[in-house]
């Protein structure tokens, strides 16, 4: 009988990633009208240039750097002459600097979707959810620095090497729920959480990521001319 635990970190990763991608690909297919940012900068610019810089850079900072962290090989750190709790510190630094711009950045656009009347009257209800999410899933990442930084601090890297290794049996199509058993509940709610960002992705303005490699970065650049009123 499958336990809750099993299903969450054997099942649920590859339920996400099914909903993730065959979604995004529905999405794309039957509502092209809808896969944009609905972008409110017009509606308000105060500080939303400074927010979303803030929460882009930390955000795919987190990102390439969980890609690199737990899917490039154990051996390959080793040749680099980065010892395991070397690896360890250089996760708890990286994701505590990229990790708080994200936060900073995060708060301050949810804050403005909440209290600003005129984004608050145009936003939609997943428009706030996912932002709210995402700041709780990088609240609930920078909390686990204060166990992984205890176990530095001992020269104890057993639990990175547990999770590297489930995320590896993953990315292989070979789950290993029993790996991370025995893992400290934070991380364990972290990583529901950051899975769950892909589960709801699809349905969300998130799907403009998919854009970036296809279409931003070969497009041609946009012209915006500003029409000055003269003061009297």
């Amino acid at each position: 009988m499958m336990t809750l635990h099993d299903f969450i970190f054997g099942a649920y990763p590859y339920l996400a990633g099914t909903i993730f991608l065959l979604g995004s690909w529905i999405r794309f297919d039957r509502e092209q009208y809808t896969w944009k940012t609905d972008s409110s900068q017009l509606l308000s610019n105060k500080n939303m240039r400074l927010a979303s810089n803030l929460f882009h850079i930390g955000i795919l900072g987190i990102f390439f750097g969980h890609l690199a962290g737990m899917l490039l090989p154990h051996s390959w750190f080793l040749a680099m002459g980065i010892s395991d709790v070397a690896h360890q510190y250089l996760a708890i630094y990286a994701g505590g600097i990229f990790g708080i711009v994200c936060l900073v950045g995060a708060a301050m656009l949810f804050y403005r979707r909440v209290s600003n009347p005129r984004i608050k009257a145009t936003s939609r209800t997943r428009d706030t959810f996912v932002i709210g999410w995402l700041l709780v899933t990088v609240t609930l990442g920078l909390s686990t620095i204060l166990v992984s930084s205890g176990h530095a601090s001992h020269g104890d890297v057993s639990q990175m090497i547990v999770l590297t290794e489930w995320v590896k049996s993953v990315a292989t199509l070979s789950a290993e729920p029993s790996l991370v058993q025995g893992v400290s509940t934070i991380f364990k709610i972290h990583i529901f959480f950051g899975m769950t960002v892909f589960l709801i992705f699809p349905f969300t303005r998130l799907v403009h990521v998919w854009s970036v490699p296809f279409s931003y970065l070969g497009r041609a650049y946009q012209i915006v001319r500003v029409k000055r009123i003269p003061m009297n």
